[in-house]
């Protein structure tokens, strides 16, 4: 995640490990589903660099969904209000030292939060989106790290 998110929106990500990509959504689904054996033994996996990658995630989720667009060429109020809100989610994901919402299952939960009542209607199925956005990182990670293709 850049050092400034409120420059993110605007800087490309640099694309995770697949590897990095798989634990990050292994322990979001797993606590999505309360299955807490699951996130438990995936977050002692991971160990400390969990948040981070979550951060990651949640950087690669957040951004480009509450990025500015415009309205016929011309930049509208509602979308420098997304983006603000956007870049304020993730600093107070990346900086809330002390916050529940700063360590792994805050940030986890957020990224859960966030596909449920801003990536799906009606409070859509949350475990295909979560599944879609693994899928789109895991596609960006092995674009990026084509060594860890396997062959069959």
């Amino acid at each position: 995640m850049p050092k400034n998110t409120t420059t993110a929106a605007t800087e490309p990500l640099t694309p995770m490990q697949p590897d990095d990509v798989a634990g990050a959504f292994s322990y979001i689904r797993a606590l999505q589903a309360r299955d807490i054996d699951t996130a438990g033994a995936v977050a002692n996996g991971a160990g400390p660099e969990l948040r981070q990658l979550l951060l990651d995630v949640a950087a690669r989720i957040v951004i480009p969904v509450t990025a500015v667009d415009d309205c016929d060429g011309e930049p509208c109020p509602h979308s420098f209000l997304a983006a603000a809100l956007g870049r304020l989610l993730l600093e107070v994901l990346y900086h809330g030292d002390g916050a529940c919402l700063a360590f792994p299952p805050g940030i986890a939960q957020t990224i859960v939060l966030f596909a449920e009542n801003i990536l799906t209607e009606d409070q859509g199925d949350v475990a295909d989106a979560l599944r879609q956005l693994e899928a789109a990182g895991m596609r960006q990670a092995m674009e990026a790290h084509p060594a860890h293709r396997t062959t069959a």
